[in-house]
Order: C-alpha cells, then structure tokens, then sequence
C-alpha cells in the first residue's frame, strides 16, 4: 500500500511541473537570448557583436510569426526555424534579434488561452 502512495505522489509533483510548463504564456528576455541560439543553425548576434564585426546587413525589419507549439519552448523552436530559413532565403549566415511577444490568439470555452511568437529580425551576412 505504501508503494501505491508513492507511486501516487510522485506521479502527482510530476504531473504538477509538467502542467507548469505547459500553461506557460510567454519567456523571459534572459530565457529568450539564452534558449534561442540553441535551436537556430544560423549564427545569433547581439547589437554590440554587429558592431564590432564585418558583418554587412542584408535585410532589415524581416518578421515571423511561428507556428503554435505544445509549449513555450516549441513556439521558440518554431520561431527559430523559421528565423533560418529567412537567414538562408536572404543569402545570409547571422541574425540579430529586434523584438519578440507572444500574442494571445485565442481562448477557449474554459478561458484558456493559447499564444503565438511574433519574432522580428535583420539578416546579416559575415565574414
């Protein structure tokens, strides 16, 4: 009987972080710069790296909105397919991040509401 409660219990605290992670809207900017390099093949810069490389800026002002994911981390990893995928389109290698938000695009019947990453970034092209 005391292992069923165990079992019971543990399964409960690991259903509990999981819903946690689950019902998380949004990251926060140190969460995004860290996590985002991580899922992109391209190369992250930050306004302070542009500055001090031979980068030259191909594009400027690119946006994507990623496609919804299970969690707030798909959403990233969403986003930063779709940032590699412009990176390459635009014949570059690197990327500074602009801007980002999840917007809220809808709720359901039990007020839940899902979010989308809206990401924008230049394209960059370095040596």
């Amino acid at each position: 009987m005391k292992r069923i409660v165990k079992i019971f219990l543990s399964l409960c605290v690991a259903l509990f972080f999981t819903s946690c992670a689950l019902f998380q809207t949004a990251m926060s900017p140190t969460e995004v710069y860290n996590t985002l390099p991580k899922y992109t093949k391209t190369t992250f810069l930050t306004t302070a790296q542009v500055n001090n490389s031979n980068c030259q800026c191909l594009v400027k002002g690119r946006n994507y909105t990623a496609p919804i994911g299970l969690t707030v981390k798909d959403d990233l990893a969403n986003g930063a397919r779709g940032i590699d995928e412009w990176v390459i389109l635009d014949g570059g290698n690197a990327y500074v991040l602009r801007n980002y938000q999840w917007m809220t695009v809808g709720m359901n019947q039990y007020g839940a509401s899902a979010t989308q990453l809206y990401i924008e970034f230049d394209t960059y092209l370095c040596k």
